[in-house]
């Protein structure tokens, strides 16, 4: 009998993945120059029907010793790249090479974060790393999630454990679509919407909202909104909060990494009122999906999480001093994204990453005065983080969305779209430091390129 497949980890792990690596590396350099663009032309049945050829037989007979090259290639040459300077549509960013690295060791060693004795170290790093991070938004603890969506899905399930069934959810018209998501999910009674004029959540309206229906309450601002970057008042919101004796929650998934900068920290003034605050490093953190984390103002509030698996978490086991990590999640298998997360921290310390949000909100402010410049092109307003919306002047919306969809099919970049104040916008986010003056110039060029006069 032919022996078993090498492993990834173990004394000959190193050995046996070293030629693979080589293979990856020249498979997506291969891939990638095969594509030459942000994305790959022809739209999305060439895309399948290319990627139908390369893989073949899924399951065949006997396997192909060539299937990673080949499969390796083809992802890449069908890839939407965030490290292309015109891959702008998304908060999508390129990850840091160091965090990739990092993210290869973590599959190598495959801990699990279920129990402890599947991932001693692993459970260590993560406790120090998550207070810490917890710590810069004023929090005590932090839990470990696959990005936004979850930690807000997290911070109602929390809210809900505390105050039952009939919490209402309070959140703008500009909140991002997994809050409401969530309160469907946990079976609470329908979301109370309040006005946000200029994309930013009213707190006047906030007051009113919370005056007139009956609570508990659970409010949820933004640091950082999907279509346009935008702030709310958090000052203010944590005030009728306070008042009101409403929960806070503030979803910081975009514009929390502003903590990192000197800068522009001061921006998120208010975010230590929140009892939960919502981060995704994948975004303003340049990690490898997936990297959220929900910190927690009261730790005391995370034992809603607790549960007994005796063959994880026996109390006798607690009780002689091995961690319980089942209450740190509510999934069990967890792979160990914290350990990217804390080499990034460590490599490029608070300066390091802090030059990276400084020069992305430096790239939006240089885009959005080349597009005030064209006469063709007219600017949604100023940006506030790293997000830029703009439309070719006097174009219709079908029109708008066509240009859009055109340079997205040709390959030639990667634009989102949002609407706001009743229009559709191109919107481009910003998330490669690497992006050069001259790339702004191009994106810009092919939209005016594209739109028929």
């Amino acid at each position: 009998m032919s022996a078993p497949p090498p492993l990834a980890s173990g004394p000959d792990g190193p050995d046996a993945l070293r030629p693979l690596l080589d293979t990856v590396l020249d498979a997506l350099r291969t891939g990638t120059a095969a594509r030459r663009g942000p994305l790959p032309a022809g739209g999305p049945h060439t895309v399948a029907a290319q990627l139908r050829h390369a893989l073949g037989d899924i399951l065949p007979d006997h396997g192909d010793p060539d299937a990673l090259r080949t499969l390796v290639t083809a992802l890449a040459a069908g890839a939407a790249d965030p490290a292309h300077p015109l891959c702008a549509g998304h908060l999508h960013g390129p990850p840091l090479a160091v965090a990739t690295a990092a993210d290869l060791a973590a599959s190598a060693l495959n801990p699990s974060l279920d129990s402890w004795d599947q991932a001693p170290a692993a459970s260590a790093l993560e406790a120090l790393v998550t207070r810490a991070l917890a710590h810069e938004t004023g929090a005590a603890d932090a839990l470990v999630t696959t990005g936004g969506t979850e930690s807000n899905q997290l911070a109602v399930l929390l809210a809900r454990e505390d105050h039952g069934p009939g919490l209402r959810l309070v959140h703008g018209t500009n909140a991002h679509h997994s809050l409401p998501r969530a309160a469907w999910l946990y079976g609470l009674p329908d979301p109370v919407t309040v006005p946000a004029p200029a994309g930013r959540l009213d707190p006047d309206a906030l007051d009113h909202a919370l005056r007139d229906t009956p609570g508990p309450h659970l409010v949820a601002a933004t640091a950082g909104t999907t279509d346009a970057g935008l702030i709310d008042p958090l000052p203010e919101i944590a005030a009728r909060c306070a008042a009101h004796g409403a929960r806070l929650h503030i979803d910081a998934a975009y514009g929390g990494g502003l903590l990192f900068s000197a800068r522009h920290r001061t921006r998120l003034t208010g975010l230590d009122t929140a009892d939960t605050v919502a981060l995704d490093l994948h975004k303003t953190g340049w990690q490898p999906i997936a990297a959220g984390l929900l910190t927690v103002r009261d730790p005391a509030r995370l034992t809603a999480l607790r549960q007994r698996a005796d063959y994880l978490s026996a109390a006798d086991d607690t009780d002689a001093g091995l961690p319980d990590l089942l209450g740190r999640s509510p999934r069990t298998s967890r792979r160990p994204d914290i350990l990217k997360i804390a080499v990034t921290l460590k490599t490029l310390g608070r300066t390091g990453l802090g030059a990276l949000i400084d020069r992305v909100c430096d790239l939006a402010q240089d885009l959005a005065a080349r597009v005030t410049a064209r006469p063709g092109l007219h600017l949604h307003a100023p940006p506030a983080l790293s997000t830029v919306l703009f439309r070719p002047a006097g174009a219709p919306d079908p029109t708008v969305a066509a240009v859009r969809r055109t340079l997205l099919t040709e390959g030639h970049a990667v634009l989102g779209r949002a609407r706001l104040d009743g229009r559709l916008w191109l919107k481009a986010t910003l998330l490669n430091p690497h992006t050069r003056p001259e790339d702004l110039a191009a994106l810009l060029d092919l939209v005016e390129g594209h739109t028929p006069r």
